[in-house]
């Protein structure tokens, strides 16, 4: 018999408020579970508070940990509309007169007029146009036209060449070839409304008085005509504006540059020069720079601390505790961060600098505070040493020796430095006197080298050269090639004393090796002889702190399992032996911020404590499914036995229905028989 009620029709019991307190009582482990993780969420919550707390004092302490930051200085112009200029920790404080005469200008060529843009010109046949850049000097300019000049190619700049066929043999065509290139020449079409209105215009896109252009025409004549250009000689091709320099003078002294962005004409400043005229530019230490570095590091700090004190104080008004409060991971938070900026720095060039001497100290309620007169009195007195007390700082007591990294394994001192060896290029001389005559190098020239290890042909312009003329033409060729260029990998190529070619390679160390393979056109025993194999550069060698330290071309690194470990050293040139020391020292934004980085990192303190509770979690999860199905059941058997009890309980109340019927029939017969 089915129960349709939820009051038991036989036995009058009101079942679902009675199934409903039964299963309440069943489900107090499930509502102790859900208290347990909802616990769980709020700590799991307040993890990623914390994370995201330390994670913004990481980014400041990444940001506070660059030298560059407590070492600008501020540039001022008098008129910034004559140049601008920013200087580098290099620079040196002062006044200077600047009076910019001459602005660097790129050449600029044009063709004789085409009647079309588009009509081919001369025969079609396969022409080479070879473009080489360098100074012309000496003569005169007479509408654009040289006479009595010389040039001389600019070795630093490299050569290039394109192919003019019957496919592309119009102005048109050798524009588009010539842009498509990527030589150092921009071409455009101008029509000037004439008979032959159409011109090809060429531009170096490089100022300066070494950039420019002589092409070589090799093919068809018509081509020679329309762009063969020598300043010393045929010049088919009209200048209309001429490569320069910018001229300028610092303080009366002389400077030329090949544009109008000037480095190192004062040191460690830029200067850009935009006009003609002179004005004063005064650099001076960036204190306020150097204000708010301390006062960035101090409030990024203090909102740090602000953040563990709310997750892991007590209130004693509201009497309740933040959401870590007695939590192990935010206390050693806490103390590892406190305890690193109590403690001292090792390694610091001027050992007296601490933070309070420069005015930064903690405060009874745990936070930081910054004396400003105290600040000011040390960036006067300290300005290069502020550094060294935030940033990652190496300073080497020798110039030639430069500071240029270090690992998380390297430890902060002051250690020794000797050089065993210095680095050296690889080089390889010729064996022909070149200054002795001429060298004729002759078209479709091509020799292959093989220079730290990349081999390329390399394609040489044809012409006649003087021994300097060559080796100019040659270095421009070999660094210009594609190859080379994309390696990096490039030589320079000189005139010894005996008038021998000289190659070599500019990378430094074992790394460093040159030789010359096939050739065609003009051999290269033209100008090397049988020079054909050069001498092996070889890695600088030496010691770090007394140990044996790594050596790649001129870094010195210092070894694994010793302080100095991925401590990396410039050797830029001289003496071997003794080489004075490097001062190392990890600053406190620098070294809190890898502090940091170990708390958020994937494998860190707190990742690893989340991962635990995530775990816990999962597990909770899983034991209250076990309890919903166990209650489920529960249910479902209780209901059952109610079923059962109402079926008995109906049964039970039919079986006395029809007893006291039989009962009752029996007296009315006993009655009716009297």
């Amino acid at each position: 018999m089915a129960i349709t009620s939820s009051t038991g029709l036989a036995s009058g019991i009101d079942i679902e408020t009675t199934i409903s307190k039964l299963m309440s009582v069943e489900q107090k482990p499930l509502i102790a579970l859900a208290q347990k993780e909802a616990a769980y969420q709020a700590k799991l919550s307040a993890y990623g508070t914390l994370s995201s707390a330390v994670s913004t004092f990481q980014t400041a302490m990444a940001n506070l940990g660059k030298a560059s930051t407590f070492e600008s200085l501020k540039t001022t112009v008098a008129d910034t509309a004559i140049f601008g200029a920013k200087a580098s920790a290099s620079a040196i404080a002062g006044t200077y007169q600047v009076n910019v005469t001459q602005l660097a200008q790129a050449q600029t060529l044009s063709t004789t007029g085409q009647t079309s843009k588009t009509a081919s010109i001369g025969s079609g046949a396969t022409t080479t146009i070879s473009f080489q850049f360098g100074t012309i000097s000496g003569g005169t300019l007479t509408d654009g036209v040289y006479s009595g000049a010389t040039f001389t190619q600019d070795a630093e700049q490299a050569t290039g060449s394109i192919t003019i066929d019957s496919s592309n043999n119009s102005l048109q065509g050798i524009r588009d070839a010539i842009n498509a290139a990527n030589i150092g020449v921009t071409a455009t079409l101008v029509s000037d409304g004439s008979a032959n209105p159409d011109k090809l215009v060429l531009t170096s896109t490089k100022t300066g008085e070494t950039s420019s252009m002589k092409i070589t025409v090799d093919g068809d004549a018509a081509l020679q005509n329309l762009l063969e250009y020598d300043p010393t000689g045929t010049q088919n091709l009209v200048q209309h504006n001429a490569a320069q320099n910018t001229q300028l003078t610092v303080n009366g002294m002389a400077i030329s540059s090949a544009t109008n962005t000037i480095s190192e004409a004062i040191q460690g400043v830029t200067i850009d020069a935009l006009k003609i005229g002179q004005s004063s530019l005064t650099i001076v230490k960036d204190t306020s720079a150097v204000e708010t570095g301390v006062n960035n590091f101090v409030k990024a700090y203090n909102e740090l601390n602000t953040a563990l004190a709310t997750l892991t104080g007590y209130n004693a008004e509201t009497k309740t505790g933040g959401a870590l409060l007695g939590d192990a991971t935010a206390r050693t938070i806490q103390e590892q961060v406190r305890k690193m900026l109590t403690g001292s720095l090792e390694g610091l060039s001027n050992t007296t600098m601490s933070l309070s001497k420069i005015g930064v100290a903690f405060q009874k309620d745990g936070s930081l505070a910054v004396d400003s007169a105290k600040l000011t009195k040390a960036i006067s007195e300290n300005y290069g040493d502020i550094a060294g007390l935030f940033a990652t700082v190496g300073k080497a007591t020798d110039s030639l020796v430069n500071f240029t990294g270090s690992s998380n394994a390297t430890k902060a001192g002051s250690y020794d430095i000797v050089v065993t060896r210095l680095a050296t290029q690889a080089s390889l001389t010729g064996t022909v006197n070149l200054s002795a005559g001429n060298t004729t190098i002759a078209p479709n020239t091509a020799i292959s080298f093989s220079i730290d290890g990349v081999t390329a042909k390399v394609t040489l312009t044809e012409g006649t050269y003087t021994g300097k003329q060559l080796a100019a033409m040659l270095q421009s060729a070999i660094n210009g090639t594609a190859a080379f260029k994309s390696a990096d990998v490039a030589v320079t190529a000189t005139i010894d004393g005996n008038g021998n070619l000289s190659l070599v390679s500019d990378r430094y160390g074992s790394a460093s090796k040159i030789s010359v393979g096939s050739s065609t056109g003009t051999s290269a025993a033209t100008f090397l002889g049988t020079a054909r194999t050069g001498t092996d550069g070889v890695d600088v060698a030496g010691t770090i702190g007394g140990r044996t330290a790594t050596g790649s071309g001129q870094s010195l690194t210092g070894a694994t399992g010793t302080d100095v470990e991925g401590l990396k050293l410039e050797i830029v040139g001289g003496a071997i032996g003794a080489r004075g020391r490097i001062d190392f020292s990890q600053g406190y934004a620098d070294r809190l911020n890898k502090l940091a980085e170990s708390f958020t990192s994937t494998d860190g303190l707190i990742a690893s404590r989340t991962t635990g509770i995530n775990a816990s979690i999962k597990d909770l999860g899983k034991q209250s499914d076990a309890i919903e199905t166990r209650l489920t059941s529960i249910e479902a058997r209780y209901r059952a036995q109610f079923t059962a009890l109402e079926v008995m309980i109906s049964n039970m109340n039919s079986t006395s229905t029809f007893l006291s019927q039989q009962l009752a029939q029996i007296s009315s017969l006993s009655s009716s028989k009297k």
